[in-house]
């Protein structure tokens, strides 16, 4: 959410917002963080051209197996310490600290918020998979929580649950927490928009620093990465969806045009401002959304 904010800054730092980026060509960009990000970005794509199809899966399946087998317990415990550090904010006396200042006032009406929160937050994920992944947990697609046994009332329930803890409270905790983890900082302290400012109250003024370098390209990929497999999801399944009610091929040709589409739309969007468009964008799809499902139920 924006707001109409009085800032307050750190009186410990003397670092100003933006004294190390680059401006040129219109734009604004952090030189160092751009260059890894972009960097590192690139190389990956190019590594990923060089091997062939079948290697480069291997690879990424075989990475991911690993993470899955090793590592599960970090997301796991993750998800529950946030969920329950997030309660614990909200019915704490710090619940009650308003994010901009005492005196801040929101941009956005209660009904726009919501819709911006759904659009930019869950969107087709949550359309998709809210159906489509207890389903497959259920029928042992792509195996099933906790090794249940599919087809069977025991596998109905990991598959729900597993869907709830994807979808439900667990999420709206890792996005809340690192949501106002940055708006603290950024309306209430004054500091600049990036991941290293939430880092202050540990590292000091070492966050302006190649630390700081570190967290925020270390964000940026994370983010592009998440982008990447969003709008490849996305794309296969809106094509599916058109190949099924007009008839067309879902090609390879036709997932990269709503692709583009989409990145087209999201640029419009940015280049327009919160206002006139992410805004407005979200408004419509929730009017497009609640008329489908009002339609459906009629």
């Amino acid at each position: 959410m924006s707001f109409k904010s009085q800032k307050y800054s750190i009186d410990s730092t003397d670092y100003q917002v933006g004294q190390d980026n680059i401006t040129k060509w219109g734009m604004d960009v952090h030189n160092t963080v751009f260059t890894a990000s972009a960097g590192l970005s690139i190389l990956f794509i190019v590594t990923l051209l060089v091997l062939s199809p079948a290697d480069a899966k291997a690879a990424i399946d075989a990475v991911k197996a690993v993470v899955l087998s090793k590592f599960d317990f970090v997301f796991m415990w993750g998800a529950n310490i946030l969920l329950i550090f997030a309660v614990l904010i909200a019915f704490s006396p710090l619940g009650k600290i308003r994010l901009g200042g005492d005196d801040a006032t929101t941009d956005y009406s209660t009904l726009s918020w919501i819709s911006m929160l759904f659009a930019a937050g869950m969107g087709i994920g949550l359309i998709f998979w809210g159906v489509a992944e207890p389903t497959a947990f259920f029928t042992n697609w792509f195996g099933t929580p906790l090794n249940a046994e599919p087809f069977t009332p025991e596998g109905r329930e990991a598959a729900l649950g597993a869907t709830v803890f994807h979808w439900g409270l667990h999420a709206w905790a890792i996005y809340g927490m690192a949501a106002l983890s940055l708006a603290y900082f950024v309306y209430n302290k004054g500091l600049p928009l990036s991941m290293r400012s939430v880092f202050y109250p540990l590292l000091g003024d070492r966050v302006w620093g190649r630390i700081g370098d570190v967290i925020d390209v270390m964000a940026v990929l994370v983010i592009l990465f998440g982008l990447a497999t969003s709008l490849g999801l996305g794309g296969s399944q809106a094509a599916s969806g058109i190949s099924h009610v007009f008839g067309l091929e879902n090609s390879l040709m036709l997932q990269i045009a709503i692709i583009l589409t989409i990145m087209g739309l999201a640029i419009v969007s940015v280049v327009r401002g919160m206002d006139g468009g992410v805004k407005v964008l979200s408004n419509l799809n929730m009017i497009i959304a609640s008329s489908s499902l009002a339609l459906w139920a009629y």
